[in-house]
């Protein structure tokens, strides 16, 4: 036999080989498989996965954020085989593949159930932070870091803690998660827990945590409770800045729980005793007050009569004469003002003030000066289609109808002659104090003609002026009265010849025979026709008719010659 033996397998060996042919052959390319670390060497570490060689993956995958690197010789590893062998005779293997596969399977099973998983925060990238899930990279939106913003993110980087898994894509390879709805549901149960130990009507202590246009939030030991500004004391609140500040203790009573929302309103003025009782009995009707302007609105202005108290003064019962004003014109914040009480409703906690009753009726006062058949004198402060508008002592406006410009004229013509401004005087007719209204006239100075024209009646004969001469006719005054008259071309003569206006000069004097005169329509008619017809037919009578043979000119002609004669 030579030096050297050749060794013959034996069945053992055989078996050997066989048993590694059949572990080998359960190793799949794309499977998690456990490993023997048999050997470290530098920044590598040698892995036996019982396949024909070794693999090799970096210390590097088994640290990592919240991680240290405790790995030794012997110690077993998942790894991820991605070739059983490559070109150098090893296996390509890599933990961090299977600490990814494994962690898949655990978030998707941890998703469907809702429950949380434990993450890491360990990069920040655009829009949020990148959480590694025990091998899993997730994203974290920036607005589901905290309950509020953060400014800071790095106390939470690199540090284990609870995530709420709210979208995964396995096929792309999605994770989103979120820190804020875990902290959310802490808080809930939190919230719920010390919500159960308040009860209305609790009168507790608390921090001021922040300060908002319309209440404060107090903290009340880990749960907060608004304190409305309306809340805050009986008096208005402008502000709650006014009443509390950040960081003041403050001790406030629980006025409502709504146990399903969490939500606690919380009161200080419930602390001190209500200025509404009995006060009907402080602030009776038609009683004056001082107070102070604490509001000014486009209705009105709010008085407060004392701290807690305060009343209205309508924009109507603000001026007497000032109407359409804005409030501020009248008042100003501040302003120490007298008012009346005007109406108390305790149920509603509302007065109702005046400040036009703290001075006189400014009509009343003019009615006591200027009664009725009083001559006075105003401005022309506006014209209107029914009449003017008279500016008057005490600031009132007083109207002249149209009706009461003339006597003889309408008004709608007489209005014409006056313009905004004109000085004028008028008579007092009427002054209306619950209406406001002082009714004048103008033509009243004169008086009424009709009333002064005695005992004139139809079939009075008249001597009249021409005062205008018309194609139409002539307009003319009776004598010694202020009756004015049209007598037609018609009625101008008899004589069809004579009915010419033209033969007329104004200021000529001509007798008439009152045809109409009615001192109720204020209507009065003269006619010279009439009048000629009327002396004919009295000549007539008197002197012989036609009948006997006597012409009509021989029968005027002895009545003339009669007339003469009495002369």
């Amino acid at each position: 036999m030579s030096q050297t033996e050749t060794h013959t397998p034996t069945q053992e060996d055989f078996a050997a080989l066989l048993e590694e042919s059949f572990r080998v052959s359960e190793i799949h390319e794309g499977s998690v498989v456990k490993g023997k670390v048999v050997a470290i060497e530098k920044d590598m570490a040698i892995i036996d996965i019982g396949a024909k060689t070794e693999g090799r993956v970096a210390l590097k995958e088994f640290s990592g954020p919240g991680r240290e690197v405790t790995l030794k010789p012997g110690d077993e590893v998942d790894v991820y085989v991605e070739r059983i062998e490559n070109a150098l005779g090893e296996a390509v293997i890599s933990h961090d593949k299977a600490r990814r596969e494994e962690s898949w399977i655990k978030l998707e099973k941890a998703f469907e159930n809702n429950e949380r998983v434990m993450g890491v925060i360990f990069n920040q990238v655009k829009g949020g932070y990148t959480v590694d899930l025990d091998g899993a990279i997730a994203f974290l939106p920036r607005s589901q870091v905290d309950i509020r913003p953060v400014r800071d993110v790095s106390p939470l980087m690199n540090v284990s803690q609870p995530f709420q898994i709210l979208k995964m894509d396995r096929r792309r390879g999605n994770i989103v998660v979120s820190r804020r709805t875990v902290l959310e549901e802490s808080r809930a149960e939190q919230r719920s827990e010390l919500v159960a130990n308040l009860e209305e009507g609790q009168v507790i202590d608390g921090v001021v945590k922040n300060i908002t246009e319309y209440g404060a939030f107090v903290d009340l030991g880990g749960i907060d409770g608004l304190l409305h500004v309306t809340d805050m004391a009986w008096r208005r609140v402008n502000h709650p800045n006014e009443v509390v500040t950040i960081g003041q203790n403050v001790q406030v009573k629980i006025v409502k729980i709504n146990h399903e929302t969490h939500r606690i309103s919380l009161g200080m003025k419930q602390l001190t005793t209500d200025p509404w009782e009995g006060i009907a009995e402080r602030y009776p009707v038609g009683a004056k007050f001082s107070g102070r302007v604490t509001n000014i609105t486009d209705y009105g202005a709010f008085v407060e009569l004392e701290p807690g108290i305060e009343g209205l003064i309508h924009v109507s019962e603000m001026s007497w004469t000032k109407k359409n004003v804005h409030p501020g014109k009248i008042l100003s914040s501040s302003q120490e003002v007298d008012v009346v009480v005007l109406e108390v409703d305790s149920a509603k906690r509302r007065i109702s003030l005046g400040l036009k009753q703290t001075l006189q009726n400014p009509w009343q006062a003019f009615s006591a000066k200027h009664p009725v058949g009083t001559e006075v004198e105003g401005e022309v402060k506006n014209k209107t289609e029914f009449g003017l508008f008279i500016g008057l002592e005490g600031d009132v406006d007083g109207m002249v109808h149209l009706s009461d410009l003339d006597w003889n004229r309408p008004g709608e013509q007489v209005i014409d002659e006056y313009k905004k401004g004109d000085v004028v005087r008028a008579k007092v007719l009427d002054v209306d104090i619950e209406k406001e209204r002082i009714s004048l006239g103008i033509k009243q100075l004169a008086g009424d003609p009709y009333a002064q024209a005695g005992e004139i009646k139809k079939g009075d004969v008249v001597t009249c002026e021409v005062t205008d001469v018309k194609e139409a006719g002539i307009d003319v005054k009776i004598v010694d009265t202020e009756l004015t008259a049209f007598i037609k071309r018609a009625e101008l003569s008899r004589d069809r010849s004579e009915q010419r206006p033209e033969r007329f000069a104004v200021g000529d004097r001509v007798d008439a025979r009152i045809t109409q005169f009615d001192r109720k329509s204020r209507k009065v008619a003269v006619s010279i026709k009439a009048l000629e017809v009327a002396e004919e037919k009295e000549a007539i009578a008197q002197y012989g008719s036609t009948d006997s043979g006597a012409s009509l000119g021989d029968i005027l002609g002895a009545a003339l010659n009669k007339a003469k004669d009495k002369k």
